[in-house]
């Protein structure tokens, strides 16, 4: 319930207390809490990795896991290319699941915005044609992002919709960069935290 109301860090800590306990039991649905403990973790964009964790890091090779494994590598290292193609290979291992399909293209908007951003920073101008063929979709779907990220000043600059072409303001979108890499390092060092505080009371 809570992933589906976007409370990501609440899924997570249940997901993960889930699946302790259907571990300490033996039970064959901690694979599948698993998988959802993966899929919530990249949805609220942690950089840290579930199975560093002692009680999921011996599932780290499983061949029910291992494709859920390759896809938060691709995600948490901004591959897009090869998010996609972990996609296709595993298609009917990922997709067959209803509640991990409903969440795939979050997944892959949010990818696309991170890869997005990082492209677009040494330039003052950029072709929007160019960031479409670097993400491998529609100038339309671009355009619907950069939109996105202008609004919530992820971005700063505006489009040129006659000669397709996006136009950034260099310092204030460093200076967005330096609050947007802020931000993350809060974020991180307080999952740090709430992971220390969950392994000490597993």
């Amino acid at each position: 319930m809570h992933l589906r109301e976007q409370e990501y860090e609440k899924s997570h800590t249940d997901f993960f207390e889930s699946f302790k306990s259907y571990d300490e039991s033996g039970s064959p649905r901690r694979i599948t809490c698993l998988k959802y403990l993966v899929l919530a973790n990249m949805l609220m964009r942690s950089t840290i990795n579930p199975f560093d964790s002692q009680e999921a890091k011996p599932y780290k090779d499983n061949p029910d896991i291992q494709a859920m494994t390759n896809l938060i590598g691709a995600y948490q290292n901004n591959n897009i290319k090869e998010f996609e193609t972990i996609l296709t290979k595993n298609r009917q291992t990922i997709m067959n699941d209803q509640f991990i399909r409903e969440h795939i293209e979050i997944l892959l908007r949010s990818i696309r915005t991170k890869v997005l951003i990082k492209l677009i920073k040494p330039y003052t101008k950029i072709r929007i044609q160019f960031i479409a063929e670097e993400l491998n979709i529609k100038i339309d779907e671009v355009i619907n992002i950069l939109i996105s990220c202008i609004l919530d000043q992820s971005i700063q600059g505006k489009i040129d919709q006659v000669n397709n072409v996006l136009e950034l303001d260099q310092q204030q979108n460093i200076q967005g960069l330096h609050r947007y890499a802020a931000i993350t390092k809060v974020a991180t060092q307080l999952q740090t935290v709430q992971h220390t505080i969950m392994q000490q009371f597993k």
